[in-house]
């Protein structure tokens, strides 16, 4: 047997491992940038949390660890991958560190040795790239001035010091020193790319749905797992199919009431253990039930013919018209109706709310993204709430009939299926009674051709081709009967349709712009009675964003001054430009008009109002003796200001209007 002499793996406790000798652990030049957010450290400190209260043989394996030995020097040990890793693994030893270190000398010292070199304390035993050491040695150090500054080292030291009080410091140790890792260490011979590349690019990464079901089955028996799988998961499975993902999502949507990215750094399976911290098998149980319930809805929503209502069917295959988006509402009406807690009569009339909603949006050109949310955290608050939230963002009967008269229709067969009685529209061809691009034998009325037309008729017939008045359904083989033909050769054709509005075509003698906008207004008046807005005096808010669906941007390209037009608070519209500003005006105001709140907000989550200036950095004094910390990233503030407002029960009398940049990003 060969034995491999260039690759050593070994199993080894992380916190021995940093702390072992007098070795700097160096980042090499080729490695890319700290980026771990906060995020990623709220999902750290919790798996400590979790391995520092099981019992004493528990550990918690944190991945391999690549390394080489620098063949300058026998001190330094390169960091090939893992960085990341490690590098917010210090972070949160520095803020337990600087924690206790005046009132508690030995947890202090056992925690320093992990952070500098015993040989020489004012090193560091990691050494990042040079472009960024000095920064995060300031961090480790405390050797921040005030001045402002952002960085990701600045940002997690100080969650993890708003979040570790000095008192559950040895609790966050005692779980620090139960992470294991697979240490590989390289030969001088090693391929360190090739090996590299293997641990990072071999094979697909796990989806959401995969992380999802390993955390479910993880910390279950063998027998449980067996049990849970053929009893939940391959249900789930058989119900969603290919879309299990779009699954998930739609579900945490659903249940949170927040918005869910379609793709990113796994925020559904983030979001799924924060809705789901715990599944143990005594929970599962009641948990797995509900979410097989949900996937056989989410199947017949996929293939609305296994509904045995005939009119709810219909309407799911309308809904389905506009893609996936409102499946989240959808499931939870659907869900309450077959529970018997809504009448049939209410989920048709959120069905067609939903329609009613997306059409006239794709109307007047509004944005049908991150809307869905909203109406699932009105709906919790009954009929009622739900009505308003949808007349608020559904574009009025005026805007809707100034675009009918000029502008393409979209979705035509199912408009034009709707108005005009099909229940099958795609058996039928979407007829242009002008055509897009007539011939020069093509008529009007059968006297001039379209030859001699002018200039301007022939722009208004082409401008007025694709919109609703122009436009029937018609049998595919009359329609290939009547191709091209002018007007008055095409009315047999429409005489002997079994569409009655398009039979009644064949009674209209001369076919003109004035015909086109007469019919325009008689079909305008049914396309608002059936695709109708709730009835209540809200107004459209023109594209406004409620403050806990907005976007937690990662920063915007040089040169861009602001993310917001201005934000709506209360009635009150504020100057703010940017989430920074957002977060403290915010936040004071919060402190002047509901503090209870603001304080209740930061004591359940560490912030961001404090006491006192425990750390270095960017602080905003509230009053005496309290203090707001700045030094956050976008993403942390985003969230303290939704929380905040949450918490404060006005984060529905909030808004931000975005600004282009911020829109498109």
């Amino acid at each position: 047997m060969s034995t491999a002499t260039n690759v050593e793996a070994t199993a080894v406790n992380t916190i021995e491992w940093l702390a072992a000798g007098s070795t700097t652990i160096v980042v090499p030049v080729y490695q890319r940038q700290y980026r771990w957010d906060i995020g990623g450290c709220e999902r750290l400190l919790s798996d400590v949390r979790s391995v520092a209260d099981a019992d004493d043989s528990h550990r918690h394996f944190i991945g391999s660890i690549l390394s080489a030995q620098d063949g300058a020097t026998d001190d330094d040990l390169i960091l090939i991958d893992g960085q990341q890793r490690i590098t917010t693994l210090t972070l949160l030893i520095a803020a337990l560190h600087h924690s206790v270190r005046d009132t508690d000398p030995q947890l202090a010292g056992e925690l320093a040795r992990v952070l500098v070199r015993a040989d020489d304390p004012s090193r560091t035993k990691l050494r990042p790239h040079d472009a960024w050491a000095g920064l995060y040695e300031s961090v480790v150090l405390d050797r921040r001035d005030d001045a402002e500054r952002e960085s990701r080292f600045d940002d997690n030291y100080a969650f993890f010091r708003s979040q570790v009080h000095a008192d559950e410091v040895p609790r966050i140790w005692r779980g620090l020193r139960r992470l294991e890792h697979v240490s590989i260490t390289l030969g001088a011979q090693a391929n360190a790319q090739q090996i590299f590349e293997s641990l990072n690019s071999t094979g697909e990464p796990l989806r959401d749905h995969e992380l999802i079901h390993n955390y479910i089955l993880m910390g279950l028996t063998h027998a449980e797992q067996l049990d849970v799988e053929a009893r939940f998961w391959l249900p789930i499975e058989r119900h969603t199919g290919e879309t299990i993902g779009a699954f998930w999502r739609h579900y945490l949507v659903m249940t949170t009431g927040r918005e869910l990215a379609a793709n990113g750094e796994h925020g559904v399976y983030s979001a799924f253990r924060h809705s789901f911290p715990r599944v143990d098998a005594e929970r599962l149980q009641a948990d797995a039930e509900v979410w097989r319930h949900y996937a056989e809805i989410y199947g017949i929503l996929l293939d609305p013919s296994l509904d045995s209502d005939d009119e709810i069917a219909r309407q799911l295959r309308y809904v389905n018209t506009f893609g996936r988006a409102a499946y989240p509402l959808v499931l939870s009406a659907y869900s309450d109706h077959a529970r018997g807690i809504i009448s049939r009569d209410e989920l048709i009339e959120t069905l067609e709310w939903i329609q009613a909603l997306y059409l006239r949006r794709t109307l007047v050109n509004l944005p049908n993204e991150r809307l869905v949310a909203r109406l699932c955290r009105a709906r919790a608050q009954g009929r009622e709430a739900l009505a308003r939230a949808f007349a608020r963002i559904t574009p009025s009967d005026e805007r809707v009939s100034a675009v009918l008269k000029y502008s393409e229709l979209p979705y035509s067969a199912y408009v034009l299926g709707r108005l005009e009685g099909v229940d099958d529209p795609l058996a039928f061809d979407v007829e242009h009674i002008v055509p897009t691009v007539p011939g020069d034998s093509w008529s009007g009325d059968g006297v001039r051709p379209w030859s001699e037309y002018s200039e301007d008729e022939q722009n208004s017939h082409r401008a007025l081709a694709p919109t609703l008045g122009n436009l029937t359904l018609l049998e595919q083989h009359l329609t290939e009967s009547v191709f091209g033909a002018s007007f008055p050769a095409k009315r047999p054709a429409y005489a002997r349709s079994t569409v009655t509005a398009t039979r009644e075509l064949d009674g209209i003698d001369r076919w003109d712009t004035a015909a086109i906008t007469a019919r325009t207004v008689r079909l305008t008046t049914e396309l608002l009675r059936i695709w109708a807005r709730p009835a209540l005096p809200e107004i459209d808010d023109d594209g406004l964003t409620p403050i806990l669906d907005a976007v937690r941007r990662r920063g915007w390209p040089a040169g861009w001054e602001r993310e917001f037009d201005y934000v709506e608070y209360r009635g009150e519209r504020w100057e703010v430009y940017d989430v920074k500003h957002l977060f403290n005006r915010v936040l004071r105001r919060a402190w002047t008009d509901t503090r209870a709140a603001a304080l209740a907000y930061s004591a359940a989550h560490g912030g961001p109002i404090y006491d006192g200036m425990a750390w270095k950095g960017q602080w905003d004094e509230l009053t005496e003796g309290h203090h707001l910390y700045m030094g956050w990233d976008s993403n942390y503030m985003m969230s303290a200001v939704q929380g905040v407002l949450e918490e404060s029960g006005i984060a529905a009398e909030v808004f931000v209007k975005y600004s282009y940049i911020g829109n498109v990003m």
